[in-house]
């Protein structure tokens, strides 16, 4: 039984090792994402407090106005930066075999506004175990899915449709 319980165990280690993955590659991500703004912040021109009056002071650096230009334009490539990471979970809890109750088993879809993502899956038995990854690309896998799989990425799918006709989210 103890070793049943150690391969419990390591199957949950693995699990735990995959999310660190995922979760360090998103954090690497949106760090690049990070550091190119920092890097625009720093390259923008302070505004100078005594400047002579122009004919259009909103094409002067450090006016309202480009200041406001500057902040849509990096807001936008933050939107667009924030559609590839991992921000929509969805998770089915199923009992895999019928013999255990409680529902042990499940399957967790992991993606980005694109349908690009993870699926994960734990089986679990009276006796072990069992974990899968399978990667995803626009909703879609080129590895088998299981039906608990396929109404994970579904339900996420749904989720996305409203989205699709709002300018917000595109």
């Amino acid at each position: 039984m103890s070793s049943t319980l150690a391969g419990a165990f390591g199957i949950a280690a693995l699990f735990v090792a995959v999310l660190a993955l995922v979760f360090a590659v998103q954090a690497l991500r949106a760090q690049s994402g990070t550091a190119k703004a920092v890097t625009k912040l720093a390259a923008t021109p302070e505004p100078q407090q005594h400047a002579p009056a122009q004919a259009q002071p909103d094409a002067r650096p450090g006016t309202v106005k480009s200041e406001l230009r500057r902040l849509s334009k990096e807001l936008e490539e933050a939107r667009t930066e924030l559609r590839d990471t991992l921000q929509h979970l969805a998770v089915v809890r199923y009992d895999a075999y019928g013999e255990m109750s409680g529902r042990l088993s499940w399957s967790m879809a992991l993606l980005d506004d694109n349908g690009d993502g993870v699926v994960l899956t734990s089986i679990n038995s009276r006796n072990d175990a069992r974990s899968y990854a399978k990667e995803v690309k626009a909703f879609e896998s080129d590895a088998k899915l299981s039906p608990e799989e396929e109404e994970a990425i579904d339900t996420l799918r749904k989720e996305a449709s409203p989205t699709l006709g709002d300018p917000d989210h595109q």
